[in-house]
């Protein structure tokens, strides 16, 4: 198993910049007001294809060789990691197929197949979904890249952290959301280089809690198939991102289904800017645990955008 390092990081950021855009941060009087914190949010909705997962994908299919690219990438997703491969791959012109569960948001699928996508069903499950994408490598020959459990996503999922504190200055906590981890594991990997004082801290569904529990029991804890509608947290940690989670972050925090949509709502509502349910996890949390953040500087991470605006979790 190849660890990524901060020299991956960098060499992301060089790879990636004429692919993906610096998003901006923005701030809410009325939030830092409520949570008793000054929040910073990263607004990686804003991002190419609506999702931080931008930059990983195009981290993995532009360090491709050409060799390596001739039978195009494959993945398996809830949404987001396809979109933004299918984008990549058509920056890049190779074909893309992604294994999607038949339960996925319509807008995700839509998304993956306005990049140019090939979109393949399976049952929401772990399991189906890797029996079904196991299919697709054996028929396609593509190039496997994982949604977060793979060194080159991770690398380019750092960058959005070096972004964030280049951005803002003397951050003392960022809160990210948590399902297979590969955005928490990229912040792990860029903050325990450039700014290790800084506590990272996880934020997930109840009811889908797999890494808070695996937290505390100090080995990966599995669930087949949770639901709950942040639909982008619904998968489990792997060997890559449970090596950064164990080892950087500071605790992983769990808030309800209604507190996230409570918190989604006043994302819409007081920030006006679209972030889907697995964006509002972290100020959920936040909302939550106002005793661990009051009176801090905190980065929060809203990691995704692509909202079904035909099913939105209070209609």
């Amino acid at each position: 198993m190849y660890i990524p390092t901060f020299d991956d990081v960098i060499a992301a950021q060089q790879r990636i910049g004429p692919y993906i855009h610096r998003t901006p941060v923005l701030t809410s009087r009325f939030l830092n007001e409520l949570t008793g914190a000054e929040l910073f949010f990263k607004c990686e909705n804003l991002q190419k294809a609506g999702a931080f997962k931008a930059r990983g994908a195009s981290n993995a299919v532009f360090g491709l060789s050409d060799a390596q690219a001739a039978h195009g990438v494959a993945t398996h997703s809830s949404g987001n990691h396809g979109t933004c491969l299918s984008y990549a791959a058509g920056r890049r012109g190779i074909p893309c197929t992604v294994v999607m569960p038949r339960t996925a948001p319509q807008a995700k699928k839509d998304a993956v197949r306005g990049y140019g996508g090939r979109v393949v069903e399976c049952e929401p499950s772990t399991s189906s979904r890797e029996a079904v994408f196991a299919e697709v490598v054996a028929e396609t020959g593509a190039e496997f890249v994982h949604p977060y459990n793979d060194a080159r996503v991770i690398a380019g999922q750092a960058t959005c952290s070096v972004e964030l504190i280049g951005q803002v200055e003397g951050l003392e906590a960022l809160v990210a959301p948590i399902g297979g981890g590969g955005m928490v594991s990229g912040t792990c990997l860029a903050l325990s280089k450039l700014a290790p004082g800084i506590r990272i801290y996880a934020a997930e569904p109840e009811q889908a809690d797999d890494a808070c529990r695996s937290f505390k029991a100090g080995h990966i804890i599995a669930d087949d198939a949770p639901e709950t509608v942040a639909d982008g947290l619904k998968v489990p940690l792997k060997e890559l991102t449970w090596h950064f989670v164990r080892s950087h972050v500071t605790d992983i925090l769990t808030v309800s289904e209604a507190e996230i949509v409570e918190a989604m709502k006043l994302i819409w509502k007081r920030m006006k800017i679209v972030a889907e349910p697995s964006s509002a996890v972290p100020l959920a949390t936040i909302l939550k645990n106002r005793g661990i953040f009051a009176g801090k500087r905190v980065g929060v991470i809203i990691t995704g955008g692509n909202v079904d605006l035909d099913k939105l979790p209070w209609s």
